[in-house]
């Protein structure tokens, strides 16, 4: 072979290598949710719609589950709940849409994980029925708002900052000063009005005297043996459970067709994935952590 031959041909090879890249990068982009089979039986179908992180947006999650409320061949829907919680707005509309699945009279059941504390928890108490394992955490019904103050280290290497605001409390919580007294009393009216609407929400739904809740909302979390003794769930039961109990309320009688959906892989998640979920994390962490919070802290 000559050696203009396997140049042409190295060039022919980076190029359909090149167009291969391109061609699944452009797949990767037209990637679409699809549904998946995880128990094939034939006697009806329940949906499971998957809470598996710290709640930062609720847009996913509520059109999973509108999406399940409107199929009807979908009986009844079980909510896998395995979150510490997060922003009180996100999981506000994630509670509201479960809510809105009950009282259209499609089941839906809660199946609490390791843990599903304080946002987790908001939005158990609209669904059907709460399922939790006797060791599950749950509970933490209380607001947390945390403030960084870097002031003190800026002053130390030098920098400073201008802010020019139109009103006292514009700047509030701002970073580059510290707190003031008017700022704390500001925030905590704030919260405790956020905190009401936890304890009223968990009252009313739960059946429960606000007085009584308002003595197991202090921040604490219960396993869910405890949080079963004070009415806070319905059941002890798994997984397996509380879809044996969403069928038996979707009236499915025999091995129902177990579905969810599964978000085919792209291209850049297979080869990108860690480092881009490194940054993702790190981003959450730093930049998209809302102010005010329904979360529990995990112990690290």
């Amino acid at each position: 072979m000559s050696k203009t031959a396997k140049w042409l041909i190295g060039i022919f090879s980076v190029l359909a290598l090149f167009f291969f890249f391109v061609v699944m990068a452009f797949i990767s982009l037209f990637s679409v949710e699809e549904t998946e089979d995880v128990s094939k039986g034939n006697a009806g179908t329940i949906a499971i719609v998957e809470l598996n992180e710290e709640i930062v947006s609720s847009q996913h999650i509520v059109q999973q589950i509108k999406q399940y409320r409107e199929n009807t061949a979908v009986r009844a829907i079980v909510l896998r709940i395995e979150s510490p919680g997060g922003g009180v707005s996100a999981s506000q509309e994630i509670y509201q849409e479960v809510k809105k699945t009950r009282e259209y009279g499609k089941p839906i059941v809660v199946s609490m994980g390791s843990v599903a504390a304080s946002g987790g928890y908001y939005i158990a108490v609209g669904a059907s029925r709460i399922v939790a394992n006797p060791g599950s955490i749950t509970g933490s019904i209380g607001v947390i708002s945390q403030f960084m103050h870097v002031n003190q280290l800026l002053d130390k290497i030098g920098v400073t900052s201008t802010t020019i605001k139109s009103g006292q409390m514009k700047d509030a919580g701002s970073p580059f000063r510290t707190s003031t007294a008017e700022d704390k009393k500001y925030f905590q009216e704030m919260i405790d009005d956020i905190y009401d609407q936890f304890v009223t929400t968990v009252a009313t739904e739960r059946k429960l005297d606000k007085s009584l809740v308002k003595k197991y909302a202090d921040g604490r979390v219960y396993t869910g043996r405890k949080a079963y003794e004070l009415k806070l769930i319905d059941t002890l039961g798994t997984y397996q459970d509380a879809i044996k109990i969403a069928a038996q309320m979707g009236e499915i009688y025999g091995t129902p067709r177990v579905i969810k959906e599964r978000k085919r892989e792209r291209f850049s998640d297979l080869v990108f994935g860690e480092v881009r979920s490194g940054l993702n994390q790190m981003k959450n962490e730093l930049l998209n952590q809302p102010i005010v919070q329904y979360r529990y802290n995990l112990p690290q």
